[in-house]
């Protein structure tokens, strides 16, 4: 009989996993145990003590340091990284989604580590991934977002709980911006988009970027044609998505997932997006959205966006981004890095395996 294989996941302690309203890698991580659980997988989920899951609680820090502004992000995260290592032992894998800090400890422990890189805030954080090539197995959320100088075990996009989302066949006739307030995610060509195409918006989104937030949105906030909702949670968020006639996404630089965009046609909303990054990974041009290189393209896009038919937006998420995919994957991943392990480290005439 075999025994069951014992997965520690590594979620970040920023937010709640899962979130409360923001955290795109803690739902992920919830995602994952959960579907893990189902499939008779020992999971215990590293996280802060007020979070949620099917699988064992692993909690040193109280509360989301986003959250508690009393708590020191350093401190909390070097507690809750060296939890999960001084434990490594009780494990088969450690499955790393706390950007690169846990992979300093990867080569103090036997366990077999992967990590999922949910994209590089900085190229001056690649010489630690750099270090650790090799000896941790990687696995990136889009092939866009693989770096050349890494070695990958395999891209698994992002998943969502279709469940979750109600399909929505008649928009309202507003259009969404649904990200965090900062250049990057372009609110403000956001509004600019929605004034050139006479359309009313709603932007949702914690505010990352406070002086971004003064200077290019609290200006243009009329209570009428542009309208900043704050942080919406789960429930909001599936109305707010699905009644819209698009979700606008113009991003400024090459984002490596966009969470929103599957959530959005989940609901059956097509997306205008900047075609950058990953968009071309999660819309379908010309049939689940449109992606576009300006404003002034993305303004003719959304003239364009009511011909798109809402329920294949629904099915390509269904055929495409469902969380269960996204489990079964990584499960696949799972095995061809516990496979591997286990060849290196079989006796031959050369015992052991080399780490550089």
């Amino acid at each position: 009989m075999n025994e069951r294989l014992r997965v520690a996941l590594i979620s970040p302690v920023a937010w709640r996993t899962p979130p409360r309203h923001y955290g795109p890698w803690e739902s992920v991580v919830a995602l994952l145990a959960s579907g893990l659980v189902e499939h008779d997988v020992d999971v215990t989920v590293f996280a802060t003590a007020d979070s949620e899951t099917p699988g064992r609680l692993v909690a040193v820090a109280p509360r989301g340091y986003e959250e508690d502004p009393t708590l020191c992000a350093k401190v909390w995260e070097c507690l809750h990284i060296s939890e999960v290592f001084e434990r490594a032992t009780e494990f088969d894998l450690i499955h790393n989604h706390f950007d690169y800090l846990p992979l300093t400890y990867s080569q103090l422990v036997d366990t077999p580590v992967v990590a999922t890189i949910h994209g590089f805030s900085s190229p001056d954080i690649l010489p630690v991934y750099e270090k650790y090539n090799g000896r941790v197995s990687y696995v990136a959320i889009s092939n866009a977002d693989r770096s050349p100088t890494l070695d990958y075990v395999g891209t698994v996009h992002h998943g969502v709980d279709v469940n979750r989302f109600t399909f929505q066949p008649q928009p309202g006739a507003y259009l969404v911006f649904f990200g965090r307030i900062h250049r990057d995610k372009g609110a403000a060509e956001a509004i600019e988009i929605a004034r050139c195409a006479k359309r009313r918006l709603l932007l949702a989104g914690i505010v990352q970027d406070a002086a971004y937030f003064r200077e290019f949105i609290e200006p243009h906030l009329d209570g009428e044609r542009v309208t900043y909702l704050g942080s919406v949670g789960p429930e909001r968020r599936d109305s707010l998505l699905g009644g819209a006639v698009a979700l606008l996404h113009p991003i400024a630089f090459a984002e490596p997932f966009g969470l929103s965009v599957v959530e959005a046609m989940a609901c059956g909303t097509p997306v205008v997006a900047y075609n950058r990054g990953s968009m071309p990974e999660l819309i379908q041009d010309g049939v689940t959205g449109f992606l576009v290189q300006n404003a002034v393209d993305a303004v003719d896009a959304v003239a364009r966006v009511g011909r798109l038919d809402r329920g294949t937006c629904r099915r390509h998420v269904q055929e495409y981004f469902t969380a269960k995919r996204m489990v079964d994957e990584y499960l696949g991943i799972y095995r061809k890095v516990l496979a591997s392990d286990r060849l290196a480290q079989r006796p031959g005439p050369h015992q052991g395996r080399e780490r550089s």
